[in-house]
């Protein structure tokens, strides 16, 4: 199976609720549910977040059945994030963020992100 586009979205932060939805029905049709739909859909909605708060108020969402499961790929064109910011430690309890990033790195079977000067991307996987 080839990837399959499900859902292609220009979002900022009215849309994000609408995304969350859309997002879940078709991770639901796709074959998720229980848990990790629960948390493939917070996984996508805390990086949807993340592109609107700190990526100059709009994303990009690509939402991809592949032949394991689905792929997510959420981009902004923000200034980037240091590379601290990555997920991969439990921000201390004093942090003003950086658990969204941390949440999303355990919620799905994978977590990449690519960030710079012209923007962050971010790719979750979830199988099914």
């Amino acid at each position: 199976m080839d990837e399959a586009i499900l859902l292609r979205f220009e979002f900022d932060r009215d849309a994000i609720t609408a995304v969350r939805h859309d997002i879940a029905g078709l991770a639901t049709a796709a074959g998720l549910a229980g848990l990790r739909l629960e948390g493939f859909v917070l996984a996508v909605n805390e990086i949807m977040t993340n592109a609107v708060r700190h990526g100059g108020g709009r994303g990009l969402l690509l939402l991809m059945r592949t032949a394991a499961g689905l792929r997510c790929v959420i981009s902004d064109k923000g200034s980037g994030e240091p590379a601290r910011f990555d997920g991969r430690a439990l921000p201390p309890t004093d942090a003003t963020g950086g658990r969204g990033l941390w949440l999303a790195r355990h919620l799905c079977d994978s977590f990449d992100v690519e960030t710079g000067g012209d923007g962050t991307r971010v790719q979750l996987t979830m199988a099914i």
